[in-house]
């Protein structure tokens, strides 16, 4: 393949697979709306994948051959998860979107759902789960931390042509999340690259990154941020100075014990009220 090949087949990068999991509950359908905001762009692939856990696997502190509550409990369970299944096959055929996948997987130690997300460009998430709390919070960091597969979490479907922010400090994840949000920064009306100096180990202007979009048909402009506190904030501050509707950021650069003693800046938008959507990489 020559130079120019390359060039345009890089250039040419769209998102094909949008990774949904569900649960049974309330906010699949909103999942489902956001994603079908951005595969329909690409002509994505929409994967809504249900997890459930095992029924034997939460009773099997009973010991093998019991028989009385626990039974009745295990087929309870059983039933509701067939309901839950039912449920979310009936709201992706609702969605009218013409291409989606369906698949059930065990939640038993998330290795299901971990398959599956492998090969999506993107997995979006509901807020509780990336805040820590529910059934799927363990299931986020894995796929986030582990697996590296990009996590898009919002509120509402993100409007098109929109404005994009990218907080950067040249760093390993926010590369990532900068080289992963492309398809989606080609979209947008006005992209602008944020930085917070002293909270950078090795302090750049961003003209790189800026560069590199130039490269990619994107047009992105830079701002540092000059504060003292803390970069979460002045991210933020920023974020709704500029009118941003999506924020693109690395995703724990720090090792997990520091981050569960200090804290850190991506726990820090992940706790907030901001409105605006994020795409985390790491």
């Amino acid at each position: 393949m020559s130079d120019g090949e390359l060039k345009q087949s890089e250039g040419a990068m769209a998102w094909t697979n949008i990774l949904v999991p569900v649960l049974g509950g309330e906010k699949d359908a909103q999942l489902l709306t956001v994603a079908k905001a951005l595969a329909e762009p690409f002509n994505a692939t929409i994967t809504m994948v249900y997890a459930s856990p095992s029924p034997l696997s939460l009773f099997s502190w009973a010991g093998e051959g019991s028989f009385g509550p626990t039974d009745v409990a295990i087929r309870a369970l059983q039933e509701s998860a067939d309901m839950g299944r039912t449920r979310c096959r009936e709201l992706l055929a609702a969605l009218g979107y013409p291409k989606t996948v369906f698949e059930a997987v065990d939640a038993e130690d998330w290795l299901g759902l971990r398959t599956v997300s492998r090969l999506a460009d993107v997995v979006i998430w509901e807020r509780s789960a990336t805040r820590g709390h529910g059934f799927f919070a363990s299931a986020f960091q894995q796929i986030l931390l582990d697996e590296r597969r990009p996590a898009f979490i919002a509120d509402r479907p993100l409007p098109a042509g929109g404005t994009i922010a990218i907080a950067w400090d040249g760093g390993r994840e926010a590369s990532r999340a900068l080289r992963r949000a492309v398809p989606l920064l080609r979209g947008a009306a006005k992209v602008v690259l944020l930085s917070v100096p002293h909270a950078m180990t090795h302090p750049c202007d961003g003209s790189r990154a800026v560069d590199y979009l130039a490269d990619q048909g994107i047009r992105a402009e830079s701002t540092v941020l000059h504060t003292h506190g803390d970069a979460g904030p002045a991210i933020l501050e920023a974020v709704k100075n500029v009118g941003a509707d999506l924020l693109v950021s690395g995703a724990f650069g720090h090792p997990r014990l520091q981050r569960f003693i200090f804290g850190g800046t991506t726990q820090f938008l992940l706790e907030s009220q901001s409105g605006a959507a994020l795409f985390l990489s790491h």
